[in-house]
Parts: C-alpha cells; structure tokens; sequence
C-alpha cells in the first residue's frame, strides 16, 4: 500500500506540532499541529452527516480561504472520501455541471460563495449537503478552523481531534480534478491514491524553516500540488491569495524562499515591475513557470536576476500527474525554450502524422508514459481511450526532442496556423512580439482566410505607461521574421482572456478576432460603417 498524503500529515505533526506548515500573506499561518487535529475533526464529522467511502466531497473556497482549504482537503482524505477541488471562476452552468457530473455529495463553502452554491445545488436532482466555514474570529475561530461549522453545530465529535483514518486502498480514488477547458468542456481526472502523491516514499519528517512562495489556485493541478509537496520536502508553504507583482517582490525579500512557482502572466508583470531591477531575489534556488509557454524574453529577464537559481519552464498536465522534466542549474540560457530533461520514469515520445517515432530535432505531438501511474477521465470512456493508447498519453501538445534527451514545447497542435501552405507555430510569433520592451503579453492565433485559408491574428497587452502603436509592432515582427510567420492582424487590448490557471482562452480569442477582421472587410466595403473593433482597442488590418 502506498502511503497516503495523510500519513505523511501525520508524521510531521507527531515530530514537528508547534512549526509553521503554512502562512498566507497578508493573513494567518496554520502550525502541522492544528492541520492534523483540524483535519481530524472535519473528516469525523464528514462521516457523521453520512459521507461514505468514494463519496465524492467539492471543496468550493475563496483564495482568501485557503488555510480551509488544505484541512478540508486532508479531512476528505482521511473520511476515505473523494476530494473534487472546484473553480471559483465558474459560471452557475459550469459548477453545476461539474456537480452533476462529479456525482458530488457535500460541498464544502465559504460564507461568500454559498449562496451560488445553494442556488446551484437546489437545481441537482440529488442535492448535495453544503457545508458553510463560520465567519473568521480572533479569537474563537481562525482561518484554519472548521470548527463551529453549519450542519456540524449539534456535532460533539468536533472536538475530537485525535487520529482518523477511514481505511483506503491505492486503487480508491482520492481525487477528481478537472481540466482547465480550454480546448472545450472541462472533464474530470480521476486520480487515485497510488499517484495522488508527486514526491513517493515513506514519510520521511523533516522541518528546514525555509519556505516555498506560491501564488497559483488551489483548484488547480499545481495548486493541489502545493498542499503537501511543501511538507514532504520540508518547507513551509507561504500562499499569496491575488497576486500583485510589487507585493510578491516584497515578500521575496521579506521571507527569503527558496523555491517559487509562478505562471508566465505572473513572470511577465513581475519582470515589467519597476522594482524587478533592484529586488534582492538572492534567495531563490529554484524558479518554475508553469501552465503555459514562457515567452524566451521573460526567462531570460529572470534568469539573469536570479543567476543562483534553477529558472525553468515547467511542464505538465493534469491527465500525466507525476510527470515532469528537470531543468539543470545553468542549463536554462543554453537551451531557450527546452521544458527541461524527462526524469525516469517518465517516458516521451515525439510522433508524426503517421503515428511513426520522428528523431531529434523535428517537431511532432508528444507522448508521455509514466508506468504504474495510468490516469483516465471520470465517467467518460470514450475520452480516456481517445487520451490514452497502450499506456501512452497523447498529449495535443506539439514538441521536439534535442540530441540530448531536453524536451521543447512548440504549441498546442491547434495553434498551428497553416498560412497559405505554410506552418507557422504562434509560440514562435508570441515569442517575437514579447521581444518588444513595450509588450507585457502576447497570444496569436489562426482566423479564416478566403485566400489564405488561415490568417496569423495577434492580440497584445502593452506595459503600463507605454504607447507604442500596432503598426510599429509589425514592422518590428517584420524585421525579425518570415513574413508569412507576421501577423496581418495585430491588436491592442487592456488583457487577456484567461481561465484560472492563466493559460488564455484562444478559443474565445480567434472568434472575436474573426468577428473583427470580418467587420473591418465590411467597413471597407461600406466607408459610412463605424470604426470600433471588438476589443474597443488600437488595430492594424493590412490587406
């Protein structure tokens, strides 16, 4: 049986009770010791209400609630139960549509957020029960705390807080995480026991003081995955709910961590900060930037300021789990754009159209296997035998190996824009735009053409303060690349649509581009049209 992440809860509060397991910036800390008796109660009472073994329990908090959410999330655990972190960002449809289709059977909330979740609940034919946190006191109830909690008012079992453990096996499920949808409906990974944890082995306590800074959902996959990974490499875990750049700066130099995660938006604002340049970031061994492509202008702004560190391009997926690549320290500026070394026993393979192997160099879709740890789609066969062939995942992702075994993530095989016969790749073009001073985020995207048949689109989010105009961004596409790679439509926007995890929604992105380009070909041909495209923004259509 493989230990479960509630064992290793354990040990570290039997060893180490009274040290930090998590701060939230600008907010409370929680010590091993209340985490383990906290999480012990809530799953206590979980049973009491009736929650099973597989019972599937949401876990629907506010970022500001996160203390909440970690001992939630080990109560779910140790009630032998199923956890399903959910999204705070989803319309009334979406959450319950995750409700429904999760089969979920307690929601535990916050105050601010339980309306919607009673609204959306009430419309299920099997409602679940919904569990609202008590309001935060000083001095009776502190962030972490469920105690006091409605329906457990009348519970006396929530002040029992010693050990609990429902008895689960590795094949049980122990999670339900659902994608960030940004290829369509978002669908639920099962994820059972045996690989719920990313760093495996016996519970090992260990207590350093040092801390992991990270700022990324917990609804997330690298959010669940900063619960107890902290804890296993034995740090304290240091939580910042809205990320703000000038702060995240401050709380670098203030608490000095050792290892930070971020998302390429968050990497971007932080690099553009006025403060970037003389911020003391000595203290960081190890810098990941995941969810998305990291534009190569922004790894190499961080790497520069923080030469100590390992600064990588993390990769990863939340149908792969324990999947991921390694970056050596010092390898990053040698090898823009590499995700890092596949670490055994993480297996890829880079496949053409025909399904054959393709060697170093050329850019096809990337495989993964990781033996032991098959992951499939809840409630949804067709998709997992579509997803995963004999073992291996297919990613969508489009990829090459070097000749030394580094992994480079091209794009996504949907953002290959086949320009008059042409491939152009948007990572290569957002690449390009990022390379100006002035440009804070870049996305482009493929539109129709009548010609062309796909036209290269190009949505940009210029730094505060500057004014450069959508025109001079193409001469300077222009100068530094292919001209069918040159967006023909360029425009300039306050931001980009995104989901939690900041990855942006292209999908949204090509059909306001679209409908732009169309208008602008109509006020052409009818000069009396108004001029205001879709993004009320700055834009050059060139014919």
């Amino acid at each position: 049986m493989t230990p479960l992440l509630t064992d290793h809860l354990r040990a570290q509060a039997s060893v180490f009770p009274d040290a930090v397991a998590y701060r939230i910036v600008d907010g409370c800390e929680m010590t091993f010791a209340h985490w383990e008796a906290a999480s012990n109660a809530l799953a206590r009472s979980l049973v009491r209400m009736g929650v099973e073994k597989g019972d599937r329990v949401a876990l629907y908090l506010r970022a500001e609630e996160a203390l909440r959410f970690m001992v939630g999330y080990a109560a779910v655990h140790k009630a032998g139960a199923v956890a399903v972190p959910t999204s705070t960002r989803l319309a009334d449809a979406e959450l319950e549509r995750v409700f429904e289709h999760a089969e979920v059977r307690v929601v535990l909330t916050d105050s601010e957020l339980s309306v919607l979740a009673h609204q959306v609940t009430a419309g299920l034919a099997s409602a679940p029960n919904v569990v609202v946190a008590p309001e935060p006191s000083r001095i009776t109830c502190p962030r972490w705390s469920w105690e006091g909690t409605t329906p457990f008012d009348d519970d006396d079992t929530g002040t029992d807080t010693s050990t609990f453990q429902v008895p689960v096996t590795d094949e049980d499920l122990g999670d339900i995480l659902y994608t960030s949808g940004t290829t369509g409906t978002p669908k639920g990974v099962a994820v059972r026991h045996r690989n719920t944890v990313l760093i495996p082995g016996e519970p090992r306590p260990s207590y350093s003081g040092h801390c992991w800074l990270h700022a990324s959902p917990l609804f997330t996959f690298a959010g669940v995955g900063f619960v107890y990974t902290p804890m296993q490499l034995g740090l304290c875990g240091v939580y910042q709910p809205h990320f703000d750049a000038g702060r995240w700066l401050e709380v670098v130099e203030e608490l000095r961590p050792q290892l930070v995660f971020l998302v390429p938006s968050m990497a971007r604002l932080i690099v553009a900060h006025p403060r970037f340049a003389g911020a003391e970031l000595s203290s960081v061994l190890i810098c990941a930037v995941g969810s998305a492509p990291l534009a190569p202008s922004t790894l190499r702004a961080l790497q520069e300021r923080m030469p100590e560190a390992a600064v990588s391009n993390s990769y990863g997926m939340t149908e792969a789990g324990q999947a991921f690549c390694a970056m050596p320290r010092g390898e990053s500026l040698e090898r823009i754009g590499s995700v890092g070394k596949p670490m055994p026993p993480l297996e890829v393979r880079i496949i053409g159209e025909d399904g054959g192997d393709l060697p170093p160099g050329e850019v096809g879709e990337a495989l993964l296997r990781l033996p032991g740890n098959h992951r499939e789609y809840y409630r949804d066969p067709e998709a997992t035998a579509s997803t995963w062939d004999d073992g291996w995942l297919r990613t969508g992702d489009l990829a090459r190996l070097d000749g030394d075994g580094f992994l480079y993530i091209v794009g996504r095989k949907k953002d290959v824009i086949i320009r008059g016969g042409n491939n152009v790749h948007a990572a290569d073009v957002e690449a390009v735009l990022c390379e100006h001073p002035d440009v804070l985020e870049a996305a482009v995207v493929g539109i129709p053409h009548e010609v062309l048949g796909e036209d290269v689109a190009a949505v940009v989010v210029l730094a505060p303060g500057t004014r450069t105009t959508a025109q001079q961004l193409r001469e300077h596409c222009i100068s530094r690349m292919a001209d069918y790679k040159v967006p023909r439509s360029i425009e300039i926007t306050d931001e980009l649509p995104k989901n939690a995890t900041g990855k942006v929604l292209k999908a949204r992105l090509r059909l306001q581009l679209s409908a732009a380009v169309s208008a602008a070909a109509e006020r052409d041909a009818n000069p009396v049209a108004g001029r205001v495209n879709s993004f009320g923004a700055a834009a050059v259509h060139p014919r």
